[in-house]
C-alpha cells in the first residue's frame, strides 16, 4: 500500500507541529546551538556532582523524575528533607521532565536546598487538552499522600522524605498549574501530607485582550505572543479563550480567590516578562483575598530566564539573577 502523504495544518516556532492525520511532532527544528537544552538526560541512580536521579511509573498516575541529593559527612543520616513537587511548563504542549533545562535546574535545586525534588511528566495537548495536566499534577500530589499515609512505598522517599514539608513549583505554565493543584489541595484530606508552600515562577496568567506588556515587552525563543497564543489555544478546552479558569485565575470565570485554602505563596515575576502585567494582577488579586503570598522580582530578565543556560553561562546579569533566585528560593522553603 503506497504511504498516505501527511500535510501540515499548524506549527510552533521551532517547537511543534500537526499534521491533519492528528498527528503531533515534537522534535526540535528551531536553531541547532540551542537543541542541547531540550535534550533529555538519562536518570543516573549513583550520584553524579551531589544528586541521584531515578524515573518511577506511578500505579495511577503519571511517571515521575525523582532528585536526591547526596547525604554529606557533616548531614544527619536520619534528617527528613523537605519535598519540592515540580510541574514543568511549555504552554500545556511540550517539555519533558527530563529536558536539560529543567536537569541543570532542579538537580542544582535538590543540591543547594537539601531537598527532594519530584518532577512530574505530563501528558500534552492537543492530545490531552486541558485540565488533564491539572489533573495529572494533582494525582502526583496524591502519590506524595499515599507515601505520607504508608498505603505505597518508594526507596527513596520512604524513611526520607519530609510529608509534612511539601512545595509545590512550576515555570511558566507550570505555575498555573502550581495554583490550580494547590487550590485542589485546600480541599482534599491529605493528612499528615502538608503543602507548606507554592512557588509559581512566571506563571501563564493572561487575558483574552493583551496587555500592555505584551506589546512592548521583548520576545525570546522562550516566549513569543505567536507561541503563547497558539499552545493555548491547542491546550485550553474547544471553545474556551485564555479568559478560561485555568489562564485568567483572577478573572470573573474563575472561583472567587477568597474562598480558597491556598499554602504560603512565593510568588515570582521577571521584570521584563511579556506576562507582567497580568501577572502582576493576579498577584494584587491574591492579595486582596488576603493570601499570604511574598512577591520575588527578577530585575531586567525576560520569562524563564533560569532555564536558559547559554545565557545563565555567558550573560552575567543572568547569571547573578538565577543564583539570586536559588537563594530566595531555598530561604523560603527553609522558613516555612
Amino acid at each position: 500500500m503506497p504511504v498516505q502523504e501527511r500535510n501540515l495544518v499548524d506549527e510552533v516556532s521551532g517547537w511543534l507541529r500537526i499534521y491533519d492525520d492528528g498527528s503531533v511532532d515534537r522534535s526540535w527544528v528551531g536553531p541547532p546551538e540551542v537543541k542541547f537544552m531540550v535534550d533529555p538526560v538519562s536518570a543516573h541512580e549513583e550520584f553524579i556532582d551531589g544528586v541521584a536521579v531515578r524515573d518511577v511509573n506511578l500505579k495511577s498516575g503519571p511517571r515521575v523524575r525523582v532528585y536526591m541529593p547526596e547525604t554529606r559527612p557533616e548531614d544527619d543520616p536520619n534528617e527528613k528533607l523537605p519535598v519540592i513537587l515540580h510541574f514543568p511548563g511549555g504552554g500545556f504542549c511540550i517539555s519533558e521532565a527530563d529536558w536539560f533545562m529543567y536537569y541543570v535546574f532542579y538537580s542544582k535545586l535538590a543540591k543547594l536546598g537539601r531537598a527532594i525534588v519530584v518532577s512530574v511528566y505530563l501528558q500534552h495537548a492537543p492530545e490531552n487538552r486541558l485540565p488533564s495536566a491539572v489533573n495529572e499534577g494533582f494525582s502526583a500530589l496524591l502519590w506524595l499522600t499515599s507515601l505520607a499515609q504508608s498505603k505505597a512505598h518508594d526507596e527513596w522517599l520512604t524513611g526520607r522524605a519530609d510529608f509534612g514539608r511539601v512545595f509545590l513549583i512550576g515555570d511558566s505554565s507550570g505555575g498555573n498549574l502550581v495554583h490550580e493543584v494547590g487550590a485542589q489541595g485546600g480541599k482534599t484530606n491529605l493528612s499528615p501530607l502538608k503543602l507548606a508552600g507554592s512557588i509559581p515562577i512566571h506563571p501563564g496568567v493572561v487575558r483574552a485582550t493583551r496587555s500592555r506588556s505584551e506589546s512592548e515587552m521583548p520576545q525570546t525563543p522562550f516566549l513569543t505572543l505567536d507561541m503563547a497564543d497558539k499552545f493555548l489555544s491547542l491546550a485550553l478546552p474547544i471553545g474556551s479563550t485564555k479568559d478560561h479558569p485555568i489562564t485568567c485565575p483572577m478573572g470573573p470565570a474563575a472561583p472567587p480567590l477568597d474562598g480558597l485554602q491556598l499554602p504560603p505563596i512565593m510568588y515570582c515575576v521577571a521584570e521584563k516578562d511579556l506576562f507582567i502585567d497580568t501577572q502582576m494582577e493576579f498577584y494584587e488579586a491574591l492579595k486582596k483575598a488576603n493570601k499570604n503570598v511574598e512577591l520575588y522580582m527578577s530585575e531586567n530578565v525576560t520569562h524563564s530566564f533560569y532555564l536558559n543556560k547559554m545565557a545563565v553561562d555567558h550573560d552575567p546579569q543572568t547569571k547573578a539573577q538565577t543564583d539570586n533566585l536559588y537563594d530566595a528560593i531555598i530561604d523560603f522553603i527553609k522558613r516555612h
